[in-house]
């Protein structure tokens, strides 16, 4: 029998529950079974979950897979929480669900997780405790089932769910620049109150979480194993760090290696996470572009410092700009402003004082908006004439009121934004 189906009191879950037992422990166990048996963000099984509770979708998919012929798609018709396209969508997907965890379905071991969790002093956090980031649920289907925790316990700071998030990204092969930028980035953060989120990689990620823990910040590396899988094993040390000041957060099981999809599949997290988002450096193909994308897609404020043009580095940061799917970092402090600001639920930076380097931080920006025809575009030499800039530092602010929103360029010149319609 799997350790799923047997007795709740089978399996002690009070060694990775130091703050006291779940109100429904066969949840707790269904959920810890579920994660051996899928792979992070399964949408299906998130689904499945969501309409049938982790208890009885199991038990379910189990007598399924077994061969006990019990419906799946009868029990999420019952539940009510489907349409008929909702399970017309659902069936292929279920099938398809059932082959990818049939293998796992035999070597279900809650027991043994629970062990090694306990080893390393990692915790269980359900969805619904104190200490649950609900930034998740913004995920959805996505969403991690459980996840483990090990550092700092959550009761005493909870770095995880009550400061502002500041999710701090960027490529491995950092340049020099790339590095001091984030050093300013994460020290602002630290200064304004942040908590910083990261991933333990190298390069920009090591950066954010060294700097962070001289600052004396909380910060959060997610990591795409296990929470007994320090990796990169060149971070251990650092990692180790992180556990004494912050936390290491992880939705795999104890004893699952990181993988190449698993960062992927971490990195929805780490945007989840992030109040804001801050893509310091980034080539063409990085995987801190997958997490601004979580991070837009969620709605998260995306922020990319800009580089050389000649930088590899700094290709994808360039690009999330001209795409839109980020504002421009003109100041070190304008990415902990931003995820001030999402905390505090502000719609638009401009809205309050903590304006990403607005007009009236920036002189010349102010000088170029007011120089702006209020019915008919003006061209950039009407701009510097008016603004008594030169062409080239009008161009320049323009530009610049443009990557935040302020101004847009037209076929016959510039004009101003109103500000219902700037970007937030």
């Amino acid at each position: 029998m799997p350790a799923t189906q047997a007795r709740p009191e089978a399996v002690d879950l009070r060694s990775v529950r130091p703050w006291g037992l779940p109100e429904d422990t066969a949840d707790a166990l269904a959920r810890i079974a579920w994660s051996t048996i899928v792979e992070p963000g399964d949408s299906t099984a998130g689904r499945l979950v969501a309409m049938l509770g982790a208890s009885r979708s199991l038990g379910l998919v189990l007598d399924t897979i077994n061969g006990r012929g019990s419906s799946i798609v009868r029990a999420c018709w019952d539940s009510g929480e489907v349409t008929g396209d909702d399970l017309h969508s659902l069936e292929p997907s279920l099938d398809a669900g059932l082959a990818r965890w049939r293998p796992r379905a035999d070597r279900i071991d809650v027991a043994e997780v629970v062990r090694a969790a306990a080893t390393v002093g990692g915790a269980l956090v359900l969805p619904g405790d104190p200490d649950w980031p609900t930034r998740f649920d913004d995920l959805e289907a996505h969403a991690p089932l459980v996840v483990w925790s090990r550092g700092t316990p959550l009761a005493d700071r909870s770095p995880l769910v009550h400061p502002p998030t500041l999710a701090v990204v960027g490529c491995r092969a950092n340049t020099l620049a790339g590095a001091e930028a984030a050093a300013e980035i994460t020290s602002s953060a630290a200064d304004a109150g942040c908590t910083v989120v990261s991933g333990g990689a190298y390069g920009i990620d090591a950066v954010a979480h060294r700097v962070a823990i001289a600052a004396g910040t909380p910060t959060v590396a997610v990591l795409a194993g296990g929470i007994d899988q320090l990796y990169p094993t060149g971070h251990v040390e650092l990692l180790r760090n992180v556990s004494r000041q912050g936390v290491l957060l992880a939705e795999s099981p104890p004893g699952t290696r990181p993988t190449r999809w698993r960062f992927l599949a971490r990195n929805r997290l780490i945007a989840a996470l992030g109040d804001a988002v801050v893509v310091v450096e980034a080539a063409a193909r990085s995987g801190a572009l997958n997490t601004a994308n979580h991070a837009a897609q969620l709605g998260r404020p995306v922020l990319a410092v800009p580089g050389a043009f000649s930088s590899p580095a700094s290709v994808g940061c360039h690009r999330l700009v001209a795409d839109g799917r980020a504002v421009l970092a003109v100041r070190p402090e304008d990415p902990a402003r931003a995820a001030i600001a999402a905390h505090s639920g502000v719609d638009r930076f401009e809205d309050t004082a903590l304006t990403l380097s607005g007009p009236a931080e920036d002189p010349e920006v102010l000088r170029v908006i007011d120089a702006l025809g209020r019915r008919r575009a003006t061209t950039t030499i009407d701009v510097a004439r008016r603004s008594g800039l030169s062409v080239m530092a009008a161009t320049d602010a323009l530009a610049l009121a443009e990557l935040q929103g302020l101004v847009h360029r037209r076929s016959d010149g510039w004009a101003a934004v109103p500000p219902p319609a700037r970007r937030s």
